[in-house]
């Protein structure tokens, strides 16, 4: 089926080349980095998360989000999600590659990597995550593949694929969870010290993936001749609703836990977000930014109508994504850093190396869901035909 990835049409070589350009921009950076170290970075003794980490959690929950599709349709046997599902598993798969590649950019020395292989700690949350996140890799490479080539043949998928699908499910709760863990896991951090984290991230996760996965449904019927279906969006706006208004409530959880108790360890991180704190507040702009985004696409995705209208979804979803990214990619990292454990303020913003090895990075998994949605949508439109 690879041969599917080598037709296209202008607008397709066009958007892979615009790709290449940015991921060898990237490339070119990071050889900087490599050479010069992470003082390139904004991050320092105080910060030691910074802009990578936090795309990388990110995209942890919306690879972990492709649960969404995959459950219904093969636990649940909710036909309708037939038309997705491949998508959403080869959506999962450009957000592992990039969160792999993200982890690689922070640790600064390459080899590194390999300590967790020769040196195994099963101790340590970074040895599970190693674990987890490859494992739902290759799950999603493995299951997408088959399932989408014997469609092709017309057939049912093989037999030895479906424990690999009921196995695919807890897998992606539980990449989300210990990505959860490396955070609650720390006691010298007020503002992740939670129980409640894990949960946060999870819903977080699945209001973010699914309306990525809109956006996408909707590219691909604009550009093929493939349509992922009305239902198909209904249904995933639904989730998407439903997983938001928890994630706001998970958050106005630990606003309520945080200020009623009055402890300075949890209030102070949320006081330097929204804010500012010691006169140090760049991120204030942003939370609230995100605060704003986050209250329209409450307000877009609980009403039907909106909900249902296409347009308006998309600006729900659009919505979604800002909200998310800020709050999980940004504000979540950084916030817990800020006061430092003498509480002190070190205030972290990333250097243009970091933002340019980012959109590398970023263009790098949006090449491979490109080349990936080409055959799964070039495969749908030939069986329809």
């Amino acid at each position: 089926m690879l041969d599917k990835a080598l037709k296209g049409s202008p607008i397709y070589w066009g958007w892979l080349v615009v790709l290449l350009g940015f991921i060898g921009v990237g490339f070119l950076v990071y050889l900087y980095q490599f050479q010069e170290g992470l003082k390139i970075t904004g991050m320092s003794r105080d910060v030691s998360w910074g802009f990578y980490i936090g795309q990388f959690t990110y995209l942890v929950g919306v690879a972990a989000s492709g649960v969404m599709v995959v459950l219904p349709y093969y636990l649940h046997d909710y036909k309708a999600f037939g038309r997705v599902t491949i998508l959403g598993e080869f959506l999962a798969v450009g957000a592992i590659t990039m969160c792999l590649l993200f982890i690689m950019v922070d640790l600064g020395n390459l080899p590194r990597l390999l300590n967790v292989i020769l040196y195994p700690n099963p101790s340590s949350i970074l040895f599970w995550d190693m674990i987890v996140l490859n494992g739902y890799l290759f799950l999603n490479i493995i299951i997408g593949w088959n399932v989408l080539s014997a469609e092709r043949k017309g057939m049912h998928y093989p037999a030895w694929v479906t424990p690999l699908i009921y196995i695919s499910i807890p897998w992606a709760f539980s990449i989300h969870t210990v990505t959860a863990f490396l955070y609650a896991g720390l006691p010298g951090r007020h503002y992740w010290l939670t129980a409640i984290m894990a949960a946060r991230f999870l819903s977080s996760a699945f209001c973010s993936g699914p309306a990525i996965l809109i956006l996408l449904c909707l590219i691909v019927r604009r550009f093929t001749r493939f349509d992922p279906g009305k239902e198909q969006i209904r249904t995933l706006a639904s989730i998407v609703a439903y997983a938001m208004i928890l994630n706001v409530f998970f958050f106005l959880l630990e606003m309520f836990t945080a200020f009623y108790s009055q402890i300075p360890g949890h209030m102070h991180p949320i006081v330097y977000l929204f804010s500012g704190l010691e006169g140090h507040g760049k991120l204030v702009p942003w939370m609230w930014t995100a605060a704003v985004f986050g209250i329209l696409a409450l307000l877009l995705l609980i009403v039907p109508a909106t909900r249902r209208n296409e347009n308006t979804l998309v600006l729900a979803c659009v919505s979604v994504f800002i909200a998310t990214w800020i709050d999980k990619g940004f504000g979540l990292v950084i916030g817990g850093f800020i006061p430092n454990p003498f509480e002190k303020v070190f205030e972290y913003w990333p250097t243009l190396p970091e933002v340019v090895i980012s959109l590398g990075v970023w263009a790098t998994g949006f090449f491979v869901l490109t080349v990936l949605y080409k055959i799964a949508v070039s495969v749908k439109e030939e069986v329809a035909a």
